[in-house]
């Protein structure tokens, strides 16, 4: 059993002096715990915000200035330039690029995803590594399992820490690293004063995910690489896209049918959010509009058998034919 310390303040010492553990917005054992073993993992310094849209906020106020400009992936999650736009009415500028060619130049930071979420793009890390601005690189699909971007160039590695890193859809945890000691000291510092610290249960949930990433993300992506394989040999499918890793693939439909297919299912969820135990699939132009085709579903594959994950997308297929 995991004992979760909920407390919100930790009494001083016989002498008055603070404990590591002082306010629980300041930082809990259940998230220095959850941190260590992510550090581990990537080689850095982690720490753990209350999700993964947190943890951009802070990149957003620790990278961004009145006048700075974010060069944000074209296609990446369509919640990071949401949130980054919050501050462009305090001269923050924003601009999409096409992550598979070369970042803009002048950009004060280039922000990468790896792959993108839906439309599954990979970086040029040649062509990032050659820029001059910070690189902030959001990992969520690729998990440190199968990208470690420090090692490729980022300056900060991102996560929605809620997706593949707990993995089992029952935790709002998000997640940055970096080796970079005066950057993590500043995003620390931003955790507090905006109050982005994660809750313990939630901090308690991802260290208990982590010790079974690497078993969990390959089985998926085992199975993910089968059913992208035989999605794009059947005749309703307009177009496939994965990256030939993970557990996080798209394909295409005509626009006709697409909720028939999503709510064809009966063993794959039709619910948003990925990198669960269960798969799950939604169509994301009802969040993202026309930035993406409307004929688009998202299928996060879980751990269930590939035959059965087969049988279930390929009855929706037919059925809505």
């Amino acid at each position: 059993m995991t004992v979760v310390d909920r407390s919100s303040v930790w009494p001083y010492d016989e002498h008055g002096e603070a404990g590591p553990f002082v306010y629980q917005r300041y930082g809990h054992p259940a998230g220095a715990k959850a941190e260590r073993q992510l550090g581990e993992l990537e080689s850095g310094d982690a720490l753990v915000f209350g999700s993964g849209t947190a943890a951009v906020t802070a990149l957003a106020f620790a990278l961004g200035r009145p006048g700075a400009t974010i060069a944000l992936a074209a296609g990446a999650y369509f919640g990071t330039g949401v949130t980054l736009r919050e501050l462009e009415p305090w001269g923050l500028r924003v601009i999409e690029y096409d992550q598979t060619g070369a970042p803009p130049e002048g950009a004060d930071v280039v922000w990468v995803e790896s792959p993108s979420n839906p439309l599954l793009s990979l970086p040029d890390w040649e062509q990032v590594r050659a820029h001059p601005g910070i690189v902030v690189c959001d990992a969520t699909a690729s998990t440190p399992v199968f990208l470690r971007a420090l090692d490729e160039g980022a300056d900060v590695v991102l996560h929605s820490a809620t997706k593949f890193l707990t993995g089992h859809s029952n935790a709002l945890i998000g997640a940055t690293v970096t080796r970079d000691a005066a950057l993590c000291r500043r995003l620390l510092e931003l955790r507090t004063r905006l109050g982005l610290t994660a809750a313990p249960d939630a901090a308690a949930a991802l260290s208990l995910g982590l010790p079974t990433l690497e078993l969990r993300v390959r089985r998926q992506s085992a199975t993910a690489a089968e059913l992208a394989r035989r999605l794009e040999a059947h005749p309703a499918v307009l177009v496939v896209r994965y990256p030939g890793f993970g557990g996080l693939l798209s394909f295409d439909v005509a626009d006709d049918v697409v909720r028939a297919v999503e709510t064809g299912t009966t063993l794959i969820a039709n619910q948003t959010s990925l990198g669960g135990v269960r798969s799950s699939l939604e169509s994301r132009h009802r969040w993202e509009g026309d930035r993406i085709p409307r004929g688009l579903i998202r299928l996060s594959v879980g751990l269930e058998d590939v035959e059965q994950l087969w049988a279930d997308l390929e009855h929706a297929l037919e059925a809505a034919r």
